[in-house]
């Protein structure tokens, strides 16, 4: 094994090396700090956010089988305040939201065995060149005890999932004073723990009316700090994010089994580009990518949009104490069970709305992904790229990224200008994974993409 500073300059020469192989510097466009990144991240408030989590426990319980017609308590009362905090927002931003409700009556199913009707609150702000380019921040609105039919006790849900919608909450009125060039959606979505009702719903209604979603932010539990196994860390988040696509064919399949791709899918290199943006824009956060749709063998609501080839990750704390999570309200041989409002850290739900509302705003500021991305290079010399040259005023050009296939983030790039093919030469294809970005004259990026179907942030690839 390479000492550590033999393998950092062997890196700094293989980086040179390849800036310096073709006509186009690499320097012509490095990455450039944005200030209004900043601003937006600064701006979360965790005095609101904690606020809004107190407003939603006080609702009792918010099961998605509970109450709908009062004022105070029950699912219906905690989904009419959301509606009315998101038309508050939209009118001090002159009508910048879209409100909406995403519904449908729900049967026969294991968890909800009655007719009820599941209801999403959804803000749409929309992009002023590509309204159909979509960044979405999620949260759950419904709660539960250990009986997951039991739809009367009292059910705080505090940080599951209270603190998630209090996030998408404060995101919308942060970006809400910015103008961009892509839609933000801040999703309100019930039914999770009923069977992830919510999140299928939304996303069929995405579907019909064409929605090019690229990149579901599910956050579930951003509050807690404090483990069940005793680690007490606010300077930690994990981001969950599928591999393969699931909707992948067999075709796709074979040829991702010559080409490599199994962790490169647009979740995946979702997950890479939040992972950068905290590295830079958020103090003291580090995200660990967890390369897993969830948990071990649980699940959350980005699963219905990856089910549809939508990229989707999870956004979470990285500690998590399952005293706290699905329990009846009790205190049994001096342990307290429940998810009651004590275990949340204001100050760390902030911490992850911000990672939320910086990355949103930097993809909807961001041209949209390369499409029909293509590569070639077996038994050459060089490593040659074609995508779909867009017709978007606001790209000024694009930047191929590689690294070598063990590493989990890309290690080197080069800026190659506003073309549609290029090839970097001297630099062998079977060594690398790579992909390609688009990025806007104010220097923002896209997403890496990876060559292929594999790594298509397109939906609906067949």
């Amino acid at each position: 094994m390479l000492k550590p500073s033999i393998k950092l300059l062997k890196l700094s020469m293989l980086a040179f090396a390849c800036s310096a192989s073709s006509g186009v510097i690499a320097a012509d466009m490095q990455y450039k700090d944005q200030q209004n990144l900043h601003d937006i991240a600064a701006s979360v408030s965790a005095e609101r956010i904690g606020s809004d989590i107190q407003t939603l426990v006080d609702f009792g319980t918010r099961h998605t089988l509970s109450e709908t017609k009062s004022d105070t308590r029950g699912i219906g009362a905690a989904r009419r305040w959301i509606k009315a905090e998101f038309e508050k927002i939209s009118a001090q931003c002159g009508g910048c939201l879209e409100i909406i409700e995403v519904s449908d009556t729900i049967s026969g199913e294991k968890r909800i065995p009655d007719p009820v009707e599941v209801v999403n609150i959804v803000a749409i702000q929309r992009g002023s060149t590509e309204p159909n380019r979509m960044v979405m921040m999620s949260g759950d609105i419904d709660s539960r005890v250990s009986d997951v039919m039991d739809f009367t006790s009292d059910s705080p849900g505090a940080n599951d999932n209270a603190s998630g919608v209090a996030g998408v909450i404060e995101a919308a009125r942060v970006l809400s004073k910015y103008k961009f060039n892509g839609s933000v959606v801040y999703a309100a979505l019930s039914g999770e723990e009923q069977g992830l009702f919510g999140g299928k719903i939304l996303t069929a209604h995405a579907q019909k009316n064409n929605w090019q979603v690229h990149g579901v932010l599910n956050n579930d539990m951003i509050g807690n700090i404090t483990g069940i196994n005793g680690v007490t860390d606010n300077t930690t988040a994990r981001i969950f994010s599928e591999g393969t696509r699931v909707v992948e064919t067999k075709a796709q399949a074979r040829t991702r089994r010559f080409t490599g791709g199994e962790v490169d899918s647009a979740s995946r290199n979702l997950a890479r580009y939040i992972d950068t943006v905290a590295d830079r824009y958020i103090p003291n956060l580090d995200t660990m990518l967890v390369y897993r749709l969830d948990r071990f063998a649980r699940g959350g609501h980005h699963r219905p949009f990856n089910d549809a080839g939508f990229a989707a990750v999870r956004i979470m704390e990285t500690n998590e104490h399952y005293d706290r999570q699905h329990q009846d309200l009790r205190t049994e041989n001096g342990i307290t069970y429940g998810d009651t409002i004590d275990g949340v850290d204001f100050d760390y739900a902030a911490k992850l709305t911000s990672l939320n509302a910086v990355t949103m705003a930097s993809m909807a500021w961001a041209p949209a992904p390369p499409k029909d991305v293509k590569i070639t290079g077996a038994v050459k010399a060089s490593t040659s790229f074609s995508w779909q040259k867009s017709n978007d005023d606001t790209i000024a050009g694009y930047k191929i990224y590689w690294r070598y296939t063990s590493e989990p983030q890309w290690q080197f790039s080069k800026y190659v200008g506003n073309v549609s093919d290029f090839t970097l030469e001297n630099v062998v294809i079977d060594n690398y994974y790579f992909g390609i970005s688009s990025v806007s004259h104010d220097g923002f990026e896209s997403p890496v993409v990876f060559p292929g179907d594999v790594g298509s942030f397109e939906h609906n690839i067949k």
